[in-house]
């Protein structure tokens, strides 16, 4: 499906979870890191206008399985570690998945092999086989998320920025907010519920207990 961008041009619309999610505008989402009640992380998403779109409960035992919702709390998509892995391999499931249940992946992400890089690799399973490439740091909240085309002979000047993920800067006084909240730059079309799957992955594997190398991302948009 296309519809049109801000500067005109047609966008394709990237559905990897749901539809309803991939907007028609670039869109500045808030996200909010919590462990309000016990062990655990919890994560709530919010759009520019304050109302919640995501949430996300993995207190004690659930931990190693995640899982993201509405803001009813409907399960859009579920995260699970694959095991045995060498490169911090991780699944994401559509809907609520249990771990006995057989079911495909819709995505995997992982750290690349490649030596000198810590990027991450994330490749599309849902018959589109789309390929995207994580730069930067998630854990000093500073990576850009870049679709690579497949058909591209040279990855590094082809491949396009769809989302940015960013420290958080309090707009009346500008100052930049904790790790614990931070803004994720999508572009027009972009799957927000897929993007907040892959941000769940990279806190699991490169979040706060990583040890960070300050990095910046090579392109920006929205910012």
């Amino acid at each position: 499906m296309m519809f049109d961008n801000e500067d005109g041009s047609e966008v394709k619309k990237v559905v990897v979870v749901e539809e309803k999610y991939c907007y028609e505008e670039k869109r500045e989402l808030t996200v909010h890191k919590t462990s309000m009640f016990s062990e655990g992380d919890g994560f709530i998403v919010y759009d520019s206008t304050g109302v919640i779109l995501f949430r996300v409960d993995s207190y004690g035992p659930a931990k190693n399985r995640l899982i993201l919702m509405d803001n009813v709390g409907k399960p859009l998509l579920t995260l699970l570690p694959k095991r045995p892995t060498l490169h911090h391999r991780w699944e994401g499931f559509l809907g609520e998945k249990s771990d006995d249940q057989q079911q495909l992946p819709i995505f995997a992400i992982w750290k690349s092999t490649m030596i000198g890089r810590s990027n991450m690799i994330v490749e599309v399973n849902n018959g589109s086989h789309a390929v995207y490439q994580i730069e930067g740091s998630f854990s000093e909240r500073s990576c850009t998320i870049f679709h690579v085309p497949s058909e591209s002979s040279d990855n590094e000047t082809s491949k396009i920025s769809v989302a940015q993920i960013k420290r958080k800067v309090e707009p009346t006084r500008k100052m930049v907010l904790g790790r614990d909240v931070f803004s994720l730059f999508l572009k027009a079309g972009f799957d927000a519920a897929f993007a907040m799957g892959l941000v769940l992955a990279l806190d699991r594997i490169d979040g706060d207990d990583a040890i960070a190398t300050p990095s910046k991302c090579h392109k920006e948009f929205g910012t």
